[in-house]
């Protein structure tokens, strides 16, 4: 693989890209589970393509995207609106059609050049995603940025920014497929977005009908190695699991755990039990973990128009003591990890707008003794076809602070998972050695398998 020196992207001034017609102006709420503290924040997401002459000879990505993105915005035009504070903390959107921002960018490195640092934590996020001052906050301003930074190669990398209030991965997704799909020509989005955010506005009178220890302040917390707060000493770095590290893994699961389980409840319980021993946390200290559970689909009874683009999740945490989750099998955090996120349906989602409305929409517990993980291997980003074929990657880029995305990735030939996690420096070192200690294949394993590939 090549290398280079250093990167320079040539950016021009970003510009305000409105519905391509006039569009309804109007104030729109947003949901009871949209609005909370925990989702008041900005998620960035990259997309890298290869060019592709066969499909597009001559078509300039920047223009094909600007001109696409501005059609597909009469269609979801609040997005194109800007955030406003109510009172008790309501958000609402004023859909002014003031616009999304748009940046068209260039760069002097060809994809492969690039290599691996497109991939999480993408050490130069930055120069594609420019943080244009003043940009990024969540009232008032743009609810997203978008960068298309073409590359010497004709390929070009597309990476955006969301204010997660507005849509979850889900939503997001709609929004993109619309947009690739008016590139490619078509007249309307083939999916109509659904905006009836009173879906998931809390009941009346809210009632706390679930326990959510998401939101719950742990009693005899210490922070132990880690300080949410302390940002100085906060590292990234991503970890793969590929067939050799899940076939290890379910070794160590009990037979009556091991058919329902699935890749992502055993990589989870495999985290959340080497962090806990990675941060040295005190033994009787409660620790939890929180899996993103979306609410679509038939098997959460939450029932949802097709094209509701808005937050329709929740993130049940599993709760146990540090001492028994660092001593026990891994079957221990497995069975509880599987245990929380079946506490998901209808009735779990209703509690959780009622628990925030009744609580004045707090974030989640932020102790440093909490993981939340987001899986977004089958979310689709690796589907959004612009005009120049499928991403040669596509998904968030890093881990946000005690959040980690789980992102599809190709090792070589095979396919596998992606892991971004962020802790101090000192406890990173130490979460290494942990995951490589319970992914390290047994001696005798290694034997057997040799003997059985030379035979």
């Amino acid at each position: 693989m090549m290398s280079f020196s250093v990167l320079q992207v040539k950016r021009l001034q970003p510009e305000l890209i409105t519905p391509a017609k006039s569009t309804p102006q109007e104030t729109k709420f947003l949901s009871d589970i949209d609005d909370q503290e925990s989702l008041r924040v900005q998620i960035p997401i990259i997309m890298c393509y290869k060019d592709n002459p066969s499909l597009n000879k001559n078509r300039n990505p920047v223009k094909a995207i600007r001109e696409a993105l501005s059609r597909a915005l009469v269609y979801y035009y609040p997005l194109a609106g800007r955030l406003r504070e109510g009172p008790n903390r309501k958000l609402v959107v004023d859909c002014n059609g003031e616009g999304i921002l748009f940046v068209e960018a260039s760069a002097d490195v060809t994809l492969e050049q690039l290599g691996d640092k497109i991939l999480p934590p993408c050490p130069l996020l930055e120069e594609f995603l420019y943080n244009f001052p003043g940009s990024d906050g969540i009232i008032d301003c743009p609810l997203l940025l978008i960068q298309v930074t073409c590359l010497t190669c004709g390929g070009f990398i597309l990476a955006l920014r969301l204010n997660h209030t507005m849509c979850d991965a889900a939503g997001l997704l709609l929004f993109l497929t619309a947009i690739a799909e008016m590139a490619r020509g078509a007249h309307a989005p083939s999916i109509l977005p659904v905006w009836e955010r009173e879906l998931l506005f809390a009941r009346d009178p809210p009632r706390i009908t679930c326990a959510h220890h998401e939101y719950e302040d742990v009693i005899g917390h210490s922070d132990g190695s880690y300080a949410s707060s302390n940002q100085s000493n906060m590292v990234q770095r991503s970890f793969y699991f590929g067939a050799k590290e899940m076939r290890v893994l379910r070794k160590q699961i009990p037979p009556h755990l091991i058919s329902t389980c699935s890749t992502f409840d055993l990589i989870t319980a495999c985290l959340w039990k080497c962090r806990t021993l990675a941060l040295n946390i005190n033994p009787k200290e409660a620790v939890r973990v929180s899996c993103i559970v979306n609410a679509r689909g038939k098997h959460n009874n939450v029932r949802l128009p097709l094209g509701y683009y808005g937050n329709a999740f929740a993130f049940p945490a599993a709760i146990s003591k540090a001492e028994p989750l660092c001593k026990n099998p891994l079957g221990y955090a497995l069975e509880l990890v599987k245990k929380a996120k079946a506490t998901m349906n209808e009735e779990y989602l209703r509690s959780v707008a009622d628990l925030l409305v009744l609580r004045g929409r707090p974030q989640y517990s932020s102790t440093g003794s909490y993981l939340i993980v987001s899986d977004n291997t089958r979310v689709g980003f690796g589907d959004v076809n612009f005009g120049w074929g499928q991403p040669v990657f596509a998904g968030p880029v890093k881990a946000l602070d005690l959040i980690s995305f789980y992102v599809q990735h190709k090792n070589n030939t095979e396919d596998g998972i992606l892991v971004p996690m962020c802790l101090p420096s000192s406890a990173m070192e130490r979460f290494q050695q942990e995951l490589e200690r319970i992914t390290q294949e047994p001696k005798e394993d290694i034997c057997n398998n040799l003997r059985s590939t030379s035979q």
